[in-house]
């Protein structure tokens, strides 16, 4: 009884003090353009500022968070939800203090709950609100109606891009997609940059074409150049921020951090309103089958 009571006490106390937990879904229109690596990293260096980061991988064709940040996860989102496991058991503490929920080789029986398991679901994730400064959701490149929720249910929607012409197109199509669905901040990266003006001149044209022909202001968070020490790390299974801090990627992904910071485009989000609208979709959705 007495933990029971202190646990709700606790919880009070952060729903005084704590601030909304902020979902970003992070994206891109192909694989291979590094999101997971990105995903990881970003979280990293927000952790070192201080920041509570949980990344939820939900990528369907390659849910491989395990081999980007060398973490064996003991139980998955699936566990949690035929187990009905609280969040807490499934949650793996990561490199440098971030927080993962792997999503395993079953993960694509997440997208066939029915709505009992949906609710079980649902009220897990209500119970991290306030124990996280950010939730990333890892999804699969392109895009589905099963990630289209996820996406137009977050705070924003983070882009990952190369100058590769393929990457580009998928990228636009793909916002282009959500856009006719619904509407949430979009902010980009471009990866894998010969140099930066290289990247900069990508990310100007996407964001001058999307506002042309989308009506859409993208917002830019910066770019990350081609660097073999990613290649290298991921071999040793240990993030390139912590592998080579001083390496050419990480210095960028350093500056990379502190404009995420900057581009808050939501100030007030409400994880109440992620998951009301994340609900609605849902049902809708089990409506449809």
């Amino acid at each position: 009884m007495y933990d029971q009571a202190e646990s709700l006490r606790r919880q009070v106390e952060q729903k005084r003090t704590g601030k909304d937990t902020k979902v970003v879904s992070v994206v891109s229109g192909k694989g291979g353009v590094g999101k997971t690596n990105i995903s990881v990293n970003l979280a990293i260096g927000l952790s070192k500022l201080g920041k509570k980061v949980l990344i939820i991988d939900l990528d369907i064709g390659m849910a491989n968070i395990d081999i980007v940040t060398g973490v064996k996860a003991n139980k998955t989102i699936i566990d949690m939800i035929e187990q009905e496991l609280s969040i807490f058991d499934i949650i793996a503490e990561g490199p440098a203090g971030i927080s993962i929920i792997a999503g395993g080789s079953g993960i694509s029986k997440f997208f066939e709950l029915d709505s009992i398991q949906f609710s079980y679901f649902v009220k897990q994730l209500e119970q991290i609100n306030y124990q996280y400064d950010y939730i990333f959701f890892d999804l699969g490149a392109g895009i589905s109606k099963d990630s289209l929720n996820f996406i137009l249910a977050s705070h924003e929607m983070l882009v990952i891009l190369t100058p590769e012409p393929t990457s580009i197109t998928d990228g636009y199509a793909l916002i282009k997609t959500v856009q006719a669905h619904g509407h949430l901040p979009i902010q980009i990266i471009v990866n894998s940059c010969d140099s930066e003006d290289e990247g900069y001149e990508t990310a100007t044209r996407f964001k001058r074409t999307a506002r042309e022909f989308l009506n859409l202001d993208v917002s830019i968070v910066g770019t990350l150049p081609f660097d073999r020490t990613v290649s290298k790390a991921v071999q040793a299974q240990v993030p390139f921020l912590l592998y080579a801090p001083k390496s050419k990627i990480s210095h960028s992904m350093d500056k990379l951090v502190y404009s995420f910071t900057g581009n808050q485009l939501d100030e007030k989000p409400s994880f109440d309103s992620f998951i009301s609208k994340f609900s609605k979709l849902f049902l809708s959705k089990l409506k449809k089958r």
